[in-house]
């Protein structure tokens, strides 16, 4: 049999009659056949039955209890009744009538039915299907609105140095490794009009601190170091400006690796950069 004829034969609607119960004899056996013949057809005819068991779980009334007593007192009445019937029963009386065939009932209903079942299990199919686009649609929104608001922190980020570098007040030093850090870099742009210190988190090239340290900045005012402030060196944020707290005057700036929060006085043996106005 050609997979065309196979096809054809699971949108007929047979499948969903045999199901419902509503086939001949004849019907019931060749659907029986197919099904042990064909695995495409054998296949279609357990999802019918699995969904029919679905909808029929799902659209499952409880009767009233009132509908109970009712059907079991009409019983009851039935019987009674029958109790007053003959048990012989009279010999049928042959009549001058000739007992026409009933006529074979109109298979047009059933197979529609049977179409509009099929038609509805598409719906929900292709519902499911347009369910699971918007969920990707909407996880694709999602991921475009953050790439969005990365690129809008980098513009930022990218306005605020150019108008640093560009404001004359602003002299940027570079602040070198050490022997404890010999490739290290730091760039630190200075305004004494303004009383500002900023450093640039995008060329910062040290190590990360771990939990129990952070980086503290000192300005050297004179010969006395004075604290401007900790911050933490992030992997994963290496992309932002950070002001540090003011200062009139410098003549130097160094970094030390110190414990968590600060320290009072510089730890000299843990300087990581230093650099000279």
């Amino acid at each position: 049999m050609k997979v065309e004829d196979i096809k054809a034969y699971i949108e007929s609607g047979i499948l969903e009659l045999y199901v419902l119960g509503d086939v001949t004899s004849s019907e019931k056996l060749h659907v029986e056949e197919m099904a042990s013949q064909h695995p495409a057809i054998k296949a279609e005819l357990d999802e019918i039955e699995r969904s029919m068991e679905l909808f029929a779980a799902a659209n499952a009334v409880e009767p009233p209890a009132q509908l109970r007593d009712r059907v079991l007192n009409s019983l009851l009445t039935n019987f009674g009744d029958d109790n007053n019937f003959p048990t012989k029963h009279p010999q049928p009386v042959k009549e001058n009538v000739i007992a026409m065939p009933a006529p074979k009932a109109n298979g047009f209903y059933k197979y529609a039915f049977a179409a509009c079942f099929a038609l509805l299990i598409a719906s929900v199919v292709a519902l499911f299907s347009v369910y699971n686009k918007l969920q990707n649609a909407n996880t694709q929104l999602i991921a475009l609105n953050s790439t969005n608001q990365k690129f809008s922190s980098t513009v930022n980020f990218m306005d605020h140095q150019l108008s640093v570098y560009r404001d004359t007040s602003f002299k940027v030093i570079k602040l070198k490794g050490t022997a404890h850090l010999p490739n290290g870099l730091m760039l630190v742009a200075f305004s004494p009009a303004k009383k500002k210190v900023i450093i640039d988190m995008a060329d910062l090239k040290m190590p990360a601190n771990d939990k129990e340290h952070q980086y503290q900045l000192w300005a050297i005012v004179g010969k006395t170091p004075v604290s401007l402030g900790v911050f933490d060196k992030d992997a994963a944020d290496n992309s932002l400006m950070k002001e540090m707290k003011s200062v009139p005057v410098a003549q130097a700036f160094a970094v030390t690796l110190e414990p968590r929060g600060g320290s009072i006085n510089p730890t000299m043996d843990q300087m990581m950069v230093i650099g000279n106005l």
